[in-house]
């Protein structure tokens, strides 16, 4: 089996749980901490020694691949366009050109913000012999109903997988995390130009006629798919559950705030924690709580901003609370009445 390890990211999705955020930026662009997830992403892989990575992209694909196809992070970014959705393995056997026959590779989502030890899994994946390695998270029993299931032997073999099942039905607290590590063979269980799924199509094939190996994932893992689950994985950081490079955090009396080449008079409060996008302005006596501003975003004078996400180039003219403001915006107090 060849040492040469490369990856593909599924980068298709619309992303529409993460709507209005995701009305002008893909979900794989989408910023945490000031940085698009794929960025994020792609270091992780660099860090694991994975430099050759093909995405498939379907959802606003030239904001992708204008911001990928000329990087200098050391990535070798190749990318294919679908014309229509062919599903989680149907995008992957489109890509089957790009990998090598023979040899293992990673397959994770766009949408995933990890620390996972990808070489541990790649160990794993190449002692057992499966044509498929999945990581899996251990998660609160009471979360399981939001999350596919897996269900193991006492060597890490899956022997079932459970789609989301009520709390008392559920066999285990591992989840499905998405990343996924192949042998070249998984091909031969992928029709072409055929939608087709991993969860309801490929693995329940591959259950029961080969083994499916797993492992663990004990390091952060997040998927940022919902606009809770995005909130909340900036809390993370803030935190320090999840790391990668950002620009520091600044503590001051009352909270923590990320922030690149903003404007921040020294009159701003700051209440938990926020991300300031870069070319974003504050006006000044203005407070700031448990927020996530993007890029070139102006906040008015004496405004409240509580629990709020505003998307880039937004003008934002009176006080918010709980709110997910699109891009392009301006919002006053007329904007808001129903």
């Amino acid at each position: 089996m060849s040492g040469i390890i490369k990856a593909m990211v599924m980068s298709a999705g619309v992303g529409s749980r993460l709507d209005p955020l995701t009305k002008f930026v893909p979900k794989p662009l989408v910023p945490i901490a000031n940085r698009p997830v794929m960025d994020i992403l792609f270091e992780n892989l660099l860090d694991t020694g994975v430099k050759d990575v093909i995405c498939n992209t379907y959802y606003l694909s030239d904001k992708i691949i204008e911001r990928y196809k000329n990087n200098n992070s050391g990535i070798n970014f190749n990318y294919i366009k679908e014309e229509t959705l062919s599903g989680t393995a149907g995008g992957v056997k489109k890509c089957q050109f790009f990998f090598d026959e023979g040899s293992s590779f990673i397959v994770m989502s766009a949408d995933g913000l990890s620390n996972a030890d990808l070489k541990k899994g790649i160990e794993i994946h190449k002692n057992s012999g499966a044509i498929a390695t999945i990581g899996i998270k251990r998660i609160y029993p009471e979360e399981v109903s939001h999350f596919g299931v897996v269900v193991t032997d006492e060597n890490g073999f899956i022997t079932e997988f459970q789609e989301k099942p009520y709390i008392n039905e559920a066999k285990s607290n591992f989840i499905n995390t998405g990343i996924y590590i192949f042998d070249y063979k998984i091909f031969d269980y992928i029709p072409e130009n055929t939608f087709y799924d991993f969860a309801k199509n490929v693995f329940p094939k591959l259950l029961k006629e080969h083994a499916i190996n797993t492992f663990k994932v004990s390091e952060y893992w997040s998927d940022i798919g919902t606009l809770e689950q995005y909130k909340q994985s900036t809390q993370d950081l803030f935190n320090g559950e999840c790391k990668f490079s950002h620009a520091p955090i600044v503590n001051t009396d009352s909270g923590s705030y990320i922030a690149e080449d903003a404007v921040i008079p020294k009159s701003v409060k700051f209440v938990g924690n926020s991300v300031i996008g870069k070319y974003s302005s504050i006006g000044e006596n203005s407070v700031i709580e448990n927020s996530i501003i993007w890029d070139n975003v102006v906040i008015g004078t004496n405004i409240r901003l509580s629990n709020c996400v505003v998307a880039s180039n937004s003008i934002i003219k009176t006080d918010l609370s709980s709110q997910i403001i699109g891009a392009n915006e301006i919002i006053d107090s007329k904007s808001l009445k129903i």
